[in-house]
């Protein structure tokens, strides 16, 4: 197992590395310049040629990737030209948001997607068989940014003043304070890995305020969040969905399965024991791909509910041609790929036994 995590490791090296040159080159081949992209009008060729030699954007694209290189091995991803600050500090307070939001998107889309899938293979080609699949064709054909307006307008407009409204927008309510793990604890840290962890898991509202037994937070993190999960799971949900119907319907034809019917078990059981634990390999891989996507794609959802996450830092970055914050997160998300592919892999040999990771 370990040789196997090891190989895979070594052999994601130049995967991220291919990934970061092909970054850092075509953002500087994109037409236009960080200076004037950020000062307009106001960016004389003076001016830039200064702001050139000061981030060394003067020298050849190999030099600069050279220079990166070496500031990424010692944990320096650079700094912003825009914000002025270290790009580490924006991924710890901008990546928890999307992270946070990914994850409760993936957790609906699959427990919802599975029961979906796993009820219509068990009532096969009957009215809850068609209505569920219909409904996953549509699922799959809703664009996030309609999806995400239309369930704002209902449930912030249209259930205004019931049990049911939600907040339309936003991580929290204004005004309420959201303390860190460090306030929370009473912690007195010096800058260093351990408060950056701290302050990464602080930014996490869902997570962090049940470390802290905060539930006043917690519970108003989760209604601000339940509409953005819904928005961004939805097509995910419906993936899970159709690929759990024919994954089990596939395995529930095997002879094994017509064995165990023959001696006399409840068809409950055959599906849920014999049929679903052998049909979960292709579903574990459409999870695992789903959580990558959900990373590196929240941003429209993040722009229509006002959620300061990657997605909108990215936009942000790219319009700007901040070079350092396109490449520190798309370094991250690509490392955020590769472990889940890893975990996936890993998944594999517990559900199946016959593979055997060496």
């Amino acid at each position: 197992m370990l040789r196997f995590i090891s190989q895979r490791i070594l052999a994601a090296a130049p995967v991220l590395l291919g990934i970061l040159f092909v970054t850092f080159a075509l953002a500087r081949l994109l037409p236009g310049d960080p200076c004037r992209a950020m000062l307009g009008e106001k960016a004389t060729a003076q001016i830039c040629d200064a702001f050139n030699v000061r981030y060394g954007l003067n020298k050849p694209i190999t030099t600069q990737f050279g220079i990166y290189l070496k500031d990424v091995a010692r944990g320096d991803l650079g700094q912003s030209f825009r914000y002025g600050r270290p790009v580490t500090q924006l991924i710890v307070e901008r990546l928890p948001v999307t992270v946070e939001l990914s994850l409760a998107a993936l957790i609906f889309a699959t427990a919802v997607g599975i029961l979906a899938g796993l009820w219509s293979a068990y009532r096969r080609n009957s009215i809850v068989d068609v209505a569920t699949m219909v409904i996953a064709n549509i699922g799959v054909s809703m664009p996030v940014f309609w999806l995400g307006l239309m369930l704002a307008y209902l449930f912030a407009l249209t259930l205004k003043d019931t049990p049911f409204q939600l907040p339309p927008s936003g991580r929290n309510s204004p005004g309420l304070i959201v303390p860190t793990i460090q306030e929370a604890w009473r912690l007195d840290l010096q800058p260093g890995p351990l408060n950056s962890v701290l302050s990464f898991i602080s930014n996490m509202h869902l997570f962090s305020s049940l470390l802290t037994l905060n539930l006043p937070v917690f519970w108003d993190t989760f209604r601000h969040m339940i509409l953005p999960a819904v928005a961004l799971g939805t097509i995910p949900l419906s993936i899970i969905a159709r690929m759990t119907r024919s994954s089990l319907l596939d395995v529930l034809s095997l002879d094994y399965v017509r064995t165990a019917r023959a001696k006399g078990l409840s068809e409950p059981r055959v599906v849920l024991r014999h049929g679903m634990r052998n049909a979960l390999i292709p579903i574990v891989t459409i999870i695992g791909l789903s959580l990558g996507s959900l990373l590196g794609g929240a941003v429209l959802t993040e722009t229509i509910f006002n959620l300061a996450g990657v997605g909108r830092i990215l936009f942000d970055a790219i319009q700007a041609r901040d070079y350092a914050i396109v490449q520190g997160f798309t370094l991250i998300i690509a490392a955020a790929y590769v472990v889940i592919n890893l975990f996936v892999d890993l998944l594999y040999a517990f559900l199946d036994p016959r593979v055997r990771l060496g």
